[in-house]
């Protein structure tokens, strides 16, 4: 039998099959077939499915495809611009291979427009939906794909697809927006690959760029170093003369992925465990006070934590002296000095961790060395800065930026900027020229002289105050402190914003200190954190809480907006969490009825976050040593944030063993056993505090006294009733198979032996997938420690017993 006669017969059976009284669901339209409004085509998995709807509240109706298990989420519209008014629709295949949509009066309403070049005779169209999303026209005969969904996408991009941009045919696919959830048609925002200088992506609000992905660096885009933390997905960026692609594949096969550009003109991705579960959000652009494109004018840059997020880059100041007065520099910034033109007269400031200035007709050239790029912007009169392309490999390729710097943003990742400065500019301090500074000093010698015995008047005044001279000897010890430029506040400020630190903003107290709301004159809401005058651990708190806050930036992590050091006050000023803290809400019989089931599954997947990105994402390594429930702020959306670094220990990146401390701080149930005996800390002591954490947030219960939530845990895990953990006020909104599976984590991570414990991002692939998971090992159950098993790293007497109550422990109360 031939293969056309095998064709011929696979097309009958089809079309026979197709009207069959006992047909099943099918993938495939034939020619000879009509699709009407109430008919659908299910993907071979019947996880996707292809049909007429109506979206939102509208009655008008679209040929779209969906995801089966959520038919909310479409995927792929194909009339989004010319809807049907009644149920009377038909999608049909014409001989020529097109898609034909037709409505009651057999107007054609939309088409494929994918005229097929073979001989009618010998040509054979069928319409398929795959699996992967893909709805594909295809020739029977060959197999070959004529027409497919994914070279016309929507406003959704999935796992296979592509953004690309080729220069040599003028193919190219881009998202854009729905005009709102009511109505498919094309919206203002377009979310496309812009290839005018280093590949980056763009999001347009039709001719205005409100956001951008950053150049592609060699293993992420710029802007997003973020998406290192999610190890589930692979990134393929493909990048030749002619084309530039992008797309995402997720590691796992049961695993759904999707980029969606929502109305609002923001890329959300979602991730979905298995099918037939409910989305999941994973990470959203347009997410700090820097994300809006060029939001600090020209020469400046934006840090999103600050109160005033731009500031001049090194070697400009602001345009006039009124907008440096006001540290107004969201207008841009001029250069101080005029560069030279020459090795000897300029040089280069280099900036870490940066997304580079937007790159469109910046000069591009992959082939040479970065030391190459530093010469040639060196002697080009015009170059304002120079980035290595691939910062991989020490770095290589050459971007050259010859205009103005736009739209240049500090973020958590490897990027380099190198800015061309007049060579005095590299001997500032401050940025102050040497030249000026001598300047300075000279003129004001006299005064001061005159000054001098005035200031030594102050100085023994303010020495007299023990407490303060410990807080400024701590400041001089501290000269990285100075490298920070953490804002600081007027005291005067911070007495005006919490009405002279008035009982009624007062939003909770800890150990260390009271935690007040209040007021910026800009009208922005702040939390003051008021430490203790006579705590002396609290001075040591605040300044390791300066020091690392001031370094870190995450959407998990609470935002440290400045600090405030007069006479004895000590003041950390914080974003202010409107939701307060999580044991606020899990532990309240009243209020954890609000935190639905997949509340609960955000917020641990966004503490996941934020412990990732300090154990190792971060440009410090950082081990928080008191994570627990009271030291999660959450956001006006419940986002979840990690506050409370006074005890955070900083480690090397390299450092795989144990640090030792004397001093055993933390709080009771949150503590693994080797902290607690040995005063060992890792990063595997904050994964048992997580665990704890992971557990109370799933029962509702709290881990302390007699009612010991790991040991009643490990009971139901070995009676094989672990759903029973589950808190009764969210039975109806949980899926078992995810409730066991978090449950199966939080005991992975209390395990008593810190090297079986997983790593963060061992935890965040095991409650992103559905990876084969092992068996626990019995938990240490936070009151009596009996000795520990030998295989364990740390070691104890076994013969004796000791009670957690005879052992000193500092608490730290959370605010």
């Amino acid at each position: 039998m031939n293969k056309e006669m095998i064709s011929k017969i696979s097309t009958i059976t089809l079309f026979l099959l197709s009207f069959s009284p006992f047909a099943i669901p099918i993938d495939t339209l034939l020619s000879a077939q009509n699709l009407t409004d109430g008919e659908t085509l299910l993907s071979p998995k019947s996880v996707l499915e292809l049909g007429f709807f109506s979206p939102g509240s509208s009655r008008n109706r679209f040929v779209g495809v969906w995801f089966k298990f959520d038919p909310d989420t479409v995927i792929w519209v194909a009339n989004r611009n010319c809807p049907l008014n009644n149920t009377s629709g038909t999608l049909t295949l014409n001989k020529r291979g097109s898609i034909m949509l037709y409505d009651s009066t057999g107007r054609t309403v939309w088409s494929s427009s994918s005229n097929s070049s073979s001989d009618a005779n010998d040509f054979s169209p069928i319409l398929q939906l795959d699996d992967s999303g893909n709805l594909m026209l295809k020739d029977n005969t060959s197999n070959s794909i004529i027409w497919q969904s994914f070279d016309h996408p929507t406003n959704t991009l999935l796992a296979g697809m592509k953004i690309v941009k080729n220069s040599r045919t003028g193919f190219e696919t881009y998202l854009s927006s729905w005009k709102s959830g009511d109505d498919p048609s094309e919206g203002n925002y377009r979310f496309e690959m812009d290839t005018g200088g280093a590949p980056e992506l763009i999001i347009w609000d039709r001719s205005q760029i409100i956001s951008r992905t950053g150049i592609w660096n060699g293993k992420y885009f710029s802007g997003l170093p973020e998406m290192l933390g999610y190890n589930i997905l692979n990134y393929t960026f493909l990048w030749d003369k002619d084309k530039v692609s992008y797309e995402f594949e997720p590691k796992s096969n049961s695993t759904l992925s999707l980029l969606a550009l929502d109305e609002s003109g923001k890329i959300i991705r979602f991730i979905s465990n298995q099918p037939h579960q409910t989305w999941r959000g994973v990470w959203l652009t347009l997410n700090d006070n820097c994300s809006q494109y060029a939001k600090c004018g020209p020469f400046s840059i934006c840090q999103s934590y600050d109160v005033q997020p731009c500031s001049c880059l090194r070697g400009f100041e602001p345009l006039t002296t009124m907008e440096g007065y006001l540290r107004n520099t969201s207008v841009g910034c001029k250069r101080r000095l005029q560069l030279g033109c020459s090795a000897n007269s300029d040089g280069f400031y280099p900036i870490e961790g940066v997304e580079p200035p937007y790159s469109h007709n910046a000069t591009i050239d992959a082939s040479i060395s970065v030391t190459e790029c530093e010469s040639r912007c060196l002697m080009n009169c015009s170059c304002t800065a120079y980035a290595p392309l691939d910062i991989m490999r020490q770095g290589s390729g050459c971007i050259m930026w010859q205009t103005v710097l736009t739209d240049t943003k500090y973020v958590e990742g490897r990027q380099v900027l190198y800015v061309k400065v007049s060579k005095s500019e590299l001997d500032t301090n401050h940025g102050i020229p040497r030249a000026a500074t001598i300047g300075i000093i000279s003129s004001s010698i006299i005064l001061v002289l005159l000054i001098s015995s005035i200031v030594c008047l102050l100085w023994r005044k303010k020495m007299r105050n023990s407490k303060r001279g410990k807080i400024l000897k701590h400041f001089e010890r501290n000269a990285s402190l100075q490298r920070t430029d953490l804002p600081v506040f007027d005291m005067d400020m911070i007495l005006q914003a919490t009405d002279n630190f008035s009982n009624t903003n007062k939003l909770g107290e800890g150990g260390f200190g009271i935690v007040y709301k209040g007021q910026l004159p800009c009208g922005q809401e702040i939390a003051v954190k008021r430490l203790s005058r006579e705590s002396v651990q609290g001075l040591n708190e605040f300044m390791n809480e300066v020091l690392l806050l001031a370094k870190l930036q995450h959407r998990n992590l609470v935002r440290l907006l400045g600090c405030c050091i007069e006479d004895n006050e000590r003041l950390l000023i914080y974003e202010f969490m409107a939701n307060k803290s999580l044991d606020f809400y899990i532990f309240d019989a009243t209020r954890r009825v609000s935190l639905n089931w997949r509340m609960r599954l955000e917020i641990i997947i966004g503490i996941v976050r934020g412990l990732l990105y300090l154990h190792q994402d971060s440009r410090l390594n950082i081990i928080h040593r008191d994570l627990k429930a009271a030291n999660i702020l959450l956001d006006e959306q419940m986002n979840p944030k990690i506050s409370d670094f006074g005890t955070a220990r900083l480690f090397k990146r390299d450092q795989q063993g144990v640090i030792n401390t004397e001093t055993v701080i933390g709080t009771r149930g949150y503590m693994p056993p080797e902290y607690i005996l040995e005063g060992t800390i890792s990063v595997k002591s904050d994964v048992y505090s997580f665990g704890v954490l992971l557990l109370e947030i799933i029962s509702g219960k709290k881990n302390h006294g007699n009612q010991n939530l790991l040991s009643y845990a490990w009971k139901l895990w070995e009676e094989g009733n672990i759903i029973k953990l589950l808190d009764d006020v969210i039975e109806c909104s949980a899926f078992a198979t995810e409730v066991m599976r978090y449950v199966h984590v939080g005991l992975l991570c209390v395990q008593e032996c810190a090297d079986d414990r997983p790593s963060m991002s061992s935890v965040f692939t095991m409650l992103s997938s559905d990876t084969l998971l092992q068996d626990p090992n019995n938990p240490w159950d936070g009151t009596i420690i009996r000795g520990f098993p030998s295989e364990c790293s740390y070691q104890h007497d076994s013969s004796t017993a000791v009670s957690v109550d005879q052992l000193t422990i500092t608490r730290i109360e959370g605010r």
